[in-house]
Formats: structure tokens, sequence, C-alpha cells
């Protein structure tokens, strides 16, 4: 069996190629997690720890999938996963983002991009960029607000390197509130244009369904493919185990 090396946190460890057996992620639930997260877990009952992907971008032959962490009542880690090699190879290039999932990842070139996220405690709170312009070879995060701002990012666009757009939603249950926010500085600084009790829009979006990559769940498996199409046919380039372990 051929395996792949994958780098995390300075140690090397290997996964099975697409195609045999699903990557799994290493998560070792140390106690420091336990005391944090407040999680009670025992051999009895442990509490599984489960992948979740929630966005694939490319740039150029680089590939990421931005994710999280987490158990089934709590977020423990926002995620990155990096591939050099369109799939066959992957690495984490940041360190996990603690109780911080990562959503939503836009490339306006090869060297220019940015990923979202904020802090869930358990309410969302402190939305932030993560930012790039050297290809996702290093990262800088970048907080919306330096104060404490509750909500989540529901969307961003990029449409140069320096100009974008972000909404900020901070609505509860049926009581709608966003913000729309708009940077000349590549996500450095912010300015509110619009606010409201109502559903705002940015000017541009990313088309859906565009581009050809995607995230596929299969229930059945267990896992989340990577998929690259070509015309109406999609090809899997690498899957990863959803359930990663278990803290006892």
């Amino acid at each position: 069996m051929r395996f792949a090396a994958l780098l995390l946190a300075g140690a090397l460890w290997v996964a099975p190629l697409a195609g045999q057996s699903p990557v799994h992620i290493a998560y070792e639930c140390p106690a420091e997690d336990r005391d944090t997260f407040g999680l009670t877990c025992s051999p009895e009952e442990p509490c599984a720890v489960f992948l979740e992907l929630s966005a694939v971008e490319a740039a150029g032959a680089r590939l990421f999938l931005a994710g999280n962490l987490h158990t089934s009542e709590v977020t423990l880690y926002g995620i990155l996963l990096a591939s050099e090699d369109s799939g066959k190879t992957w690495a984490e290039p940041i360190p996990r983002v603690k109780a911080s999932p990562l959503e939503q990842i836009q490339f306006y070139d090869l060297q220019n991009g940015w990923i979202s996220g904020q802090a869930l405690d358990p309410l969302p709170r402190n939305p932030f960029l993560l930012r790039t312009d050297d290809g996702g070879k290093t990262w800088r995060r970048l907080p919306l607000s330096e104060d404490t701002k509750y909500g989540s990012i529901s969307q961003f666009w990029f449409d140069t390197r320096t100009h974008g757009e972000l909404l900020l939603d901070n609505s509860r249950g049926s009581n709608v509130r966003q913000e729309l926010y708009e940077s000349m500085t590549g996500g450095g600084d912010w300015a509110v244009r619009e606010s409201g009790n109502r559903s705002l829009h940015l000017s541009q979006t990313h088309p859906k369904n565009d581009g050809p990559w995607r995230i596929q769940a299969d229930a059945a498996a267990k896992t989340y493919r990577i998929e690259r199409g070509f015309g109406t046919k999609w090809e899997t380039v690498a899957t990863f185990a959803i359930h990663v372990g278990d803290c006892r």
C-alpha cells in the first residue's frame, strides 16, 4: 500500500492516498481541551469528535479546505487543510483555531485569498478573516473590529485584491439584523456602509456551483469526498473520514 505524508503541528504522520482508505485527521483530545471545552467524557460514555468541511477553493495547483473539529455539543477547532499537488497529499499550514470554525474561502488570484471565521462561546462573536498574499503559504488574522462584535460572516467577496464587501449577520430567531461592510485595504480595515433589521446583499457574490471543485458528504461511508469536475463528470481526488476519534 502506498502512503501520503501529512504534516501536522510540526510532526510527520501518514495517511492513505485517495482511492484507498480515507484520510483520518489526527486529534488526541488532551486534558487541557477537556477542561477548556467542558467535555464530560469517560471510557463508558466517550465524546465522539467529527470533522466538518465547509469550503474548498483552488489557487493554481494548490487546493484548500476549510472546516472544523467538533463534538455533538461544542466546536473545538477551526481547521485549514492545504494540498500542493491537487489533492494527493495534505498538510495544515496554520495552527488550529480554538473554538472558531472556518467557513468560506475565496482566492482572487493565485496569491491573494481570504477565509472567514468567528469565535463560538456559544454565540458567534468576534468575526475575522484569515488573509494570505503569498498563495496560502502564510496567513494572518484580520479582525472585523477591535471591539467585541457579535454575529457571523454570512457572505464576503473581493472583486480586487484590495476591495471587498462583507455581510455580518446577528439575527436571532425571526429578528433579522445585518450589517454591510466595505474594505479598501484587502480586509485590513472595514467601514459599515449599511445596517438594519432586514436582509442586505453584497454588490457581487461568488456564483453558485461555479468552479471545478466541490465537497460531497457520503453518509453511508461516513466520509467527505473532494471532487474535481470535468464537464458533466466528477472525479474523487481525496476522501476524509468524518469521525476522527473519541474523547474518553
